[in-house]
């Protein structure tokens, strides 16, 4: 047993259990939401919070928490976050009612956010050089499975059992990772004692939880003056955090700065954004079609979407080897290029009436396209950091993914509920025809403010009621021709929706153009250290670890 102990692919094993809980249920709930409305009599906008409290509390404490990895040990962190996590997803599945289960996400989150920045710090930690780029790969394969994964798995498990069971689904996989942990993940030796950035971490949580609460609250509350003060306030603390950062940067600070002096560090976090942006803002309007307007059940909806995962399967592994000896700089792009086409084919195919089966290449292509993105920005996030630094590095990579879902479920939302909006009452207007004259003025009236409130799983916005006096004959047509002005008024709405994504998928792959490929340079130096020569000059392009180090260093001695 004790020959399996520090083995660097166990302990990549145990990471990929970890973070695969933790990405699998930003993307599983959704698809939930129906059944967690009629079992738990919630709100829509109460189910809305069960995924917002998860992503928020994930936005706001990963800095803090990959500090603390680097501060207080990554295993300790880990451990603690797998064991809240897995312990709140016991509780959201035993959940009596739409608070409860609010604020036991909350706790999941934060459990998430716990654990999420220290599997990508780890595996930095751990593997070398030569083996890293196939172990990044591995995690970009399990990350980009588990992002995608969600709505198939829970279309699963909700259909075959109840929505509980999209959360009683992580507890034996959060046991099984705790007692590996404990069985085979060494523990690290701490020779300088840390000093910890309470007033960064007060002002960072305040900054990141007032800007995330006020755009995932912002279309609820028709972006009012108080929603834009709420941003606004977020704006001012985050600026203040700064101005504080900057003047503890030879004191152990939350986010040290020298790690945005590396090139690829800075615009590979931008292409994160990017990506989660796109993630989001494909899946969110996806799934209400294929629910709400094909009429699909949850698992036929994930069934549609199995093909996304396997392409990302496919293609991250081997773009993670590529792209650590080579440099992921155009491999990440063409993964966005695949990813957009993929998204464009979609646009110019979706109809009412449409077969699963004209779904399967796009999905693919955007599975695909998926898959070379995960596992080169890892590698390219991380390769010129420090040891010292990766698990400040992976939170920082981690909070910004997050605050670009924020962003993404935003934008699209408002975006979709405003073309909604215009086209319902557009095709409300075209196809009032078809209706007996003494219901037209409540026809058109059902619409007016339908494109308000999104749901996903049935055609609640094309619903009407009837007198029982209405013959069963005309209440069907005016019900037929309802459901007609839903459906193609949501496919007129979801199409310029979704060239938003679009867009901001092209901004994240013209900015690849900026990466720099590896330093040969240094890889000859890193190669003669380990050989005991002399080594040329490696400096250009790097993250200086040596003086980080020693500033951290008489900063620990000094105190």
């Amino acid at each position: 047993m004790n020959k399996w102990r520090g083995n660097p692919w166990v302990i990549l094993t145990i990471l990929s259990f970890g973070f695969f809980m933790t990405l699998l249920d930003l993307t599983i709930v959704n698809i939930a939401i129906p059944d967690m409305v009629d079992s738990i009599d919630a709100s829509l906008d109460q189910i809305l919070w069960v995924v917002n409290a998860y992503t928020l509390a994930l936005a706001v404490l990963m800095i803090t928490a990959g500090r603390l990895g680097d501060l207080m040990g990554k295993k300790n962190l880990f451990i603690g976050g797998v064991t809240l996590f897995t312990a709140a997803s016991l509780a959201c599945g035993l959940a009596q009612d739409p608070w409860q289960l609010i604020a036991f996400r909350a706790v999941q989150g934060f459990g998430a956010a716990l654990l999420l920045p220290q599997t990508l710090s780890m595996i930095a930690d751990v593997f070398p050089d030569e083996k890293r780029g196939v172990a990044l790969g591995i995690w970009g394969t399990v990350a980009g499975l588990a992002s995608v994964a969600g709505p198939s798995l829970g279309g699963l498990l909700v259909t075959k059992l109840s929505w509980r069971w999209i959360f009683f689904v992580n507890v034996p996989i959060g046991v099984l990772a705790l007692i590996a942990s404990f069985m085979f993940m060494p523990s690290a030796a701490r020779t300088v004692k840390h000093r910890f950035d309470i007033p960064g971490v007060v002002l960072t949580t305040i900054a990141l939880f007032l800007l995330a609460f006020g755009l995932i609250e912002g279309q609820k509350y028709s972006w009012n003056g108080a929603i834009w003060g709420t941003i606004a306030a977020g704006v001012v603390v985050l600026a203040i955090f700064l101005v504080y950062q900057r003047g503890q940067q030879e004191n152990e600070p939350l986010v040290p700065f020298v790690l945005f002096k590396d090139r690829n560090f800075s615009v590979v976090n931008f292409v994160g954004i990017a990506v989660s942006f796109g993630v989001v803002g494909l899946l969110l309007p996806l799934t209400i079609y294929l629910q709400s307007v094909l009429g699909f059940s949850a698992l036929k909806a994930g069934g549609v979407l199995v093909p996304m995962a396997i392409g990302s399967m496919l293609t991250a592994g081997p773009s993670g080897v590529i792209a650590e000896k080579f440099g992921g700089k155009y491999i990440l792009m063409g993964g966005l290029i695949a990813y957009i086409g993929g998204v464009f084919w979609i646009i110019e195919t979706v109809k009412v009436g449409q077969s699963w089966t004209g779904l399967i290449a796009p999905v693919v292509i955007i599975g695909a396209g998926m898959g070379c993105t995960f596992t080169p920005m890892a590698t390219e996030v991380m390769r010129n950091v420090p040891p010292r630094l990766t698990g400040a590095a992976s939170g920082v990579n981690n909070a910004l993914r997050q605050v670009g879902s924020v962003m993404a479920g935003a934008v699209i939302g408002a975006v979709l509920q405003n073309q909604l909006a215009s086209s319902l009452k557009d095709q409300a207007a075209q196809r009032a025809g078809a209706v007996p004259a003494d219901f037209r003025g409540q026809f058109l009236r059902n619409f007016d403010d339908a494109g308000k409130h999104l749901e996903v799983g049935g055609q609640s916005s094309s619903a009407m009621k009837f007198p029982t006096s209405v013959p069963a004959d005309v209440a069907h047509r005016i019900q037929d021709a309802a459901a007609a002005v839903f459906g193609h008024g949501f496919i007129d709405a979801m199409k310029p929706t979704m060239v938003v994504p679009m867009a901001v998928l092209a901004v994240g792959a013209i900015a690849c153009l900026i990466i720099v490929g590896p330093n040969k340079e240094e890889a000859a130096a890193k190669a003669a250290a380990k050989e005991g020569a002399p080594a040329p000059d490696a400096t250009a392009g790097a993250v200086d670890s040596a003086a980080v180090d020693s500033a951290a260093d008489s900063g620990a001695a000094s105190r």
